[in-house]
């Protein structure tokens, strides 16, 4: 039997596996240890609703210090793990303390991607909900925001300062947001929905210089344009923070590598969540999720099989976005297909984009269609090969499919 579990991390990863702990009988010493001084909350709301100020900060958190003194969960909020030793399952912290468990979880996260040049006192990054707060504060009527970057959280942002009435530029160097991903159909989509808002949605540009006035933070583009704003928000991607079990043996590869139960190549040593690498069965290669979902089903997996029910996480992906009043929804692995089945109308932002290969349905892509996603999710675990002139009939009931 194992006496203790000691989770590094204090995300959302870690908050549902603790929580799962728990409520699956577990009844050793649970401890869990932050390097934020804030107990474990929601990360998707800082871009959006509580960006906006449409949803309070006690709204965000996951486990709150109540429910970890009711259940007996030591949490150690603000304290930095130097070093975990998967040898004698130990973790040192900072201080040069050693604590010791029978299984050490690591749900470490990850931190925002830096652009090389981009520095000074008007460059933001989201992350965290300081980062939010502070960020919030700034967000006002007329102010010049630049976001370099049009990935989910770069548009969430563009989005919800759009929303607060602040002038928006977006510098992306792909031709459109998500067009290498999701196609160019999608991709024009999206940009158009962003210009619609009252964007500057600047595509196939990459920032070539940054620098700072008295008054204002300056770039200028590969293109040659020279664009100034009253601060810049970077959406450059996430950095997993793999470093301390970086050459403990245990296996990195973009990430923690673990298999489909949360394993690493340590005995004792698991991890779950933004900083994992895992081999998925569907896509048939390793991948590395971003997604509240995937931290979600990784933290009550790897909690069921600490406790020895081996639980695998095999769902397809799946995650969501909130911008510009419409709701976008991506499930399965866009990536490879040989041909695009579209429901609806892409131009009018209302529609379900089916993506196919081998005829085998392989993902799927929504705005305002969250149905047709969850409907697409069940037919994409399952290997289905649907008839695509059923995925096209807006008449046909897609449920038909799923038997």
């Amino acid at each position: 039997m194992i006496e203790s579990v000691l989770v590094v991390g204090a995300g959302q990863a870690a908050a549902v596996a603790a929580r799962t702990l728990r409520r699956r009988g577990f009844d050793g010493r649970l401890t869990l240890v932050g390097e934020e001084p804030e107990a474990p909350y929601q990360r998707p709301p800082l871009s959006k609703d509580y960006l906006a100020g449409d949803q309070d900060r006690d709204e965000l958190f996951l486990l709150t210090p109540r429910w970890c003194a009711d259940n007996a969960v030591e949490l150690r909020t603000g304290t930095r793990v130097a070093a975990i030793r998967p040898a004698d399952r130990a973790v040192e912290y900072a201080d040069g303390t050693v604590q010791t468990a029978g299984v050490v979880l690591v749900a470490t996260g990850g931190r925002p991607r830096r652009l090389p040049g981009v520095a000074g006192d008007r460059v933001r990054y989201l992350r965290t909900v300081a980062d939010a707060d502070r960020l919030r504060a700034e967000l006002r009527p007329g102010a010049r925001v630049i976001v370099i970057g049009a990935g989910f959280v770069g548009s969430e942002v563009a989005s919800t300062a759009r929303a607060l009435g602040a002038e928006v530029t977006v510098v992306e160097q792909a031709g459109q947001p998500f067009g290498h991903v999701l196609g160019e159909p999608v991709g024009d989509a999206l940009a158009a929905l962003q210009r619609d808002a009252g964007v500057d949605l600047r595509t196939g540009e990459k920032v070539e210089t940054y620098r700072e006035t008295a008054d204002a933070a300056v770039i200028t583009t590969s293109g040659g344009a020279t664009v100034e704003g009253d601060l810049v928000v970077v959406g450059a991607g996430m950095v997993p923070n793999v470093e301390p079990v970086a050459g403990t043996g245990v296996e990195i590869a973009g990430g923690i590598v673990v298999d489909e139960y949360c394993r690493t190549t340590q005995e004792g040593v698991y991890a779950a969540g933004d900083v994992t690498v895992f081999h998925h069965p569907l896509a048939g290669r390793r991948i590395r999720a971003e997604h509240f979902d995937n931290a979600n089903a990784q933290g009550m997996a790897v909690a069921k099989t600490i406790l020895g029910r081996e639980t695998a996480h095999t769902a397809p992906p799946w995650f969501w976005s909130d911008q510009f009043d419409r709701n976008l929804q991506c499930a399965g692995f866009t990536g490879g297909a040989d041909r695009l089945v579209v429901r609806g109308r892409v131009e009018d932002f209302d529609f379900a984009a089916f993506y196919l290969a081998g005829g085998v349905l392989r993902g799927v892509f929504a705005v305002d269609r969250g149905g047709e996603v969850a409907v697409a999710r069940e037919l994409i675990a399952a290997g289905a090969a649907p008839d695509p002139d059923v995925l096209r009939d807006e008449d046909a009931d897609l449920t038909d499919l799923l038997s």
